[in-house]
């Protein structure tokens, strides 16, 4: 079934979300314009997509061409690397404990790019390479300027334009934004030693040093630290930085060289009032934006995608009224409400000297490493948000 709108669906951005949201929403409904610049590829990062979001990019066509490029994450390791009086266990999650073969996988961002670029172009979804400059919404649709001067009329926006999101503000939409004294640097290494699929977490007192495996002895990096820290860094030769990276793994790796250059990055947050209003639907980062801790972000990104498929009618003749608004406002919140607090909790609580709370830090963790039914529902949780309550409900019924 396709849309018998006259107005087209016009999609805000070309980073990752942007485009598929536009590739997606271009297979079931006609009419469907992306806008945006799709990045070069410099991006030196990577993204570590969890086992929903790869589910979903099989049913849209996408995750054969990127396979062969990607890593698997079979297990999820915690080490306290702090000097701290009180220290919390080393908790490992496996992914086999929740039956499934991997938590997700870990895939180079310009790979990422490049498929889903070339998957756009194959699509029916007209791609115009210029920023939206201008949004003006009225009661039955809203204008979009481009900045190369052309003009559309859209039924409704998706704003996949980012923080900074125009369409989110002309819509009314205010954000909630915060800042953390903290800088991400991002590299790309290999070692001498397997990682055997192994990513591990180094919690320290700047925040998280995080290993993710890539294809091989190789792995990618993102080092939590302070602006000032995350400047040297930048400044270290490659052999220099090696041995930096090398020191802070224990060694558990062995001997690394480093295979892209750093790049680096401030650590932010940002919650919206509402996800939907005046014909502008939010996802990716115009809807959340917090820490590189536990995989969350781009994974949000692509749950924003299938609820908008579930929420728009695709048999209706206008998809920006109230109702189709408000039932995406109420599917989205407590999701994206819920990982924001949760992420910017831990990653406080690593930056944390109160004693009270590294206890409590600690005495979680020891939790979760020491009973298995609780670390089987943090594990779901982690993946699809519901997944776990549901689980214990069908094990519940299953023991009665």
């Amino acid at each position: 079934m396709t849309s018998t709108r006259t107005d087209p669906i016009v999609i805000a951005g070309a980073g990752h979300v942007g485009l598929i949201a536009a590739i997606a929403i271009g297979q079931t409904f006609e009419n469907v314009i992306s806008l945006g610049v799709v990045p070069e590829g410099n991006d030196k990062r990577t993204t570590a997509l969890m086992v929903p979001a790869i589910k979903f990019l099989e049913r849209i066509g996408l995750w054969e061409s990127i396979e062969p490029h990607a890593a698997p994450i079979t297990t999820m390791r915690i080490i306290d690397g702090t000097n701290r009086l009180i220290r919390s266990p080393t908790v490992s999650f496996e992914a086999s404990e929740i039956d499934e073969p991997a938590f997700g996988y870990n895939i180079p961002n310009v790979t990422l790019t490049s498929v889903l670029s070339d998957a756009l172009k194959g699509s029916a979804v007209k791609h115009v390479a210029a920023s939206a400059s201008h949004y003006h919404p009225t009661e039955n649709a809203i204008a979009v300027e481009a900045s190369d001067g052309s003009m559309y009329t859209a039924n409704i926006v998706i704003a996949a334009d980012g923080r900074s999101s125009l369409a989110r503000e002309a819509a009314g939409m205010s954000a909630r934004t915060w800042s953390y004294n903290q800088t991400a640097t991002v590299l790309s290494f290999s070692h001498t030693r397997d990682h055997h699929d192994i990513s591990t977490e180094f919690h320290t007192e700047y925040g998280p040093f995080t290993q993710v495996p890539l294809s091989g002895k190789h792995s990618s990096l993102v080092w939590v630290t302070t602006p000032a820290h995350a400047v040297e860094l930048l400044e270290l030769t490659r052999d220099q930085l090696a041995m930096r990276v090398e020191e802070r793994m224990q060694s558990m790796l062995g001997a690394v060289t480093i295979d892209v250059d750093p790049q680096s990055w401030p650590l932010s947050g940002l919650v919206p009032t509402s996800f939907a209003r005046n014909r502008v639907f939010l996802a990716g980062e115009s809807a959340h934006v917090f820490p590189p801790i536990g995989a969350q972000g781009l994974n949000l990104g692509v749950r924003d995608v299938e609820t908008l498929l579930e929420t728009l009618p695709n048999d209706a003749t206008d998809l920006g009224v109230s109702n189709v608004m408000s039932t995406y406002n109420r599917k989205r919140s407590p999701d994206i409400i819920a990982r924001t607090g949760a992420v910017d909790a831990l990653n406080r609580s690593l930056l944390s000297d109160f004693l009270p709370v590294q206890m409590v830090r600690s005495g979680g963790l020891e939790l979760l490493r020491t009973f298995s039914p609780l670390r089987g529902f943090v594990m779901r949780e982690g993946l699809r948000p519901g997944s776990g309550f549901r689980f214990s409900r069908k094990d519940a019924a299953q023991n009665q």
